[in-house]
C-alpha cells in the first residue's frame, strides 16, 4: 500500500469509528466492521445491509445467488443463538421465507432487541476455519491472537499470542504453534490449508489495532481458509471501540 493511499485509507477507517463512537455505540456491525478490514485490505465476503425485504431481493440480485442472511442488531451478540442465520438461499422464494423466519426468531430471543436490518452476504464454499483476535491489553499493549475457529476457538481453547505489530514470519510461528495445526497442515492426504494468506492476514490485523488504539477489542471468527494458493477470507468480524490512546 503506498504512502498517500495508507493516508487515505487510515482517513477513512477514522471517519467509520468516529461515526460509530459519535452515534453512541461501542460495536461496530457486522458491515462496518467488515468495510474496516476491507479498506485494510483484509479479504472479506460481500456484505450488504438491507433495510427491509424490498432491499434484500434488489442486493439479492446484485450479490448474486446463494447467499446468507444475517440479523444486523446491536443488542444481539451471538447471531447464530437468535436463529439469525440462514445459509445457502438460492431463490427470491427462499429468501422471503428465510428473511420472515429470522425477524420472528429475533423477535421471540428478545423483543426489545434494535434491528438494524439484514445484511446479505456472499455464500463462500467451505474452507477449515480460523479465528483472528485483537486487543489493547493493558499490561503489554496491542497484542494478537490466533487459533482454531468456529466451535474450536470456545471447546478446546488452543490458542497462540504475539505482541503487534508483527512480521508474516512471527504469524507463522503463531499458526504452528497450535496443538490443531495438523488440521491446517493437512492429515491424511487433505491438501495443507493456504498459510501464507493466513498469515498475511494476522500481520495485517497487528498493524490495524497497532494504528488504530482505539479499537479496542476486534474478532474475526470464522476465517474461511482455503486450500494453499486459494486464499482466506473473513466471513464474520466483531470490531468493539474503547477509549483510544
Amino acid at each position: 500500500m503506498g504512502e498517500w493511499k495508507k493516508l487515505a485509507v487510515k482517513d477513512e477507517i477514522s471517519q467509520i469509528l468516529e461515526s460509530v463512537k459519535s452515534s453512541g455505540r461501542r460495536e461496530l456491525s457486522e458491515a462496518e466492521a467488515k468495510k474496516v478490514l476491507q479498506l485494510w485490505e483484509i479479504p472479506v465476503n460481500r456484505t450488504e445491509l438491507a433495510k427491509d425485504m424490498n432491499d434484500a431481493i434488489r442486493l439479492a440480485r446484485e450479490v448474486r445467488y446463494p447467499i446468507v442472511l444475517k440479523i444486523s442488531s446491536r443488542d444481539i451478540l451471538h447471531k447464530s443463538d437468535a436463529k439469525g442465520v440462514k445459509v445457502g438461499i438460492g431463490s427470491e422464494l427462499e429468501l422471503r421465507q428465510a428473511y420472515d423466519e429470522i425477524m420472528k426468531n429475533v423477535a421471540a430471543f428478545n423483543p426489545k432487541a434494535r434491528i438494524d436490518g439484514i445484511t446479505v452476504q456472499e455464500h463462500l464454499p467451505a474452507g477449515r476455519e480460523a479465528i483472528i483476535g485483537g486487543l489493547q491489553d493493558k499490561s503489554f499493549g496491542p497484542t494478537v491472537m490466533f487459533g482454531l475457529g468456529g466451535v474450536w476457538v470456545e471447546i478446546i481453547k488452543d490458542t497462540s499470542f504475539r505482541l503487534a505489530p508483527l512480521t508474516v514470519d512471527e504469524a507463522k510461528e503463531m499458526i504452528r504453534e497450535i496443538k490443531g495445526f495438523p488440521i491446517l497442515a493437512g492429515t491424511r492426504g487433505e491438501p495443507p490449508a493456504d498459510i501464507d494468506a493466513l498469515a498475511a492476514i494476522i500481520e495485517k490485523v497487528g498493524k490495524l489495532i497497532s494504528e488504530f488504539p482505539q479499537i479496542s477489542e476486534l474478532d474475526i471468527n470464522p476465517i474461511f481458509v482455503f486450500n494453499s494458493g486459494k486464499g482466506a477470507t473473513a466471513v464474520d468480524a466483531r470490531i468493539l471501540l474503547g477509549d483510544g490512546a
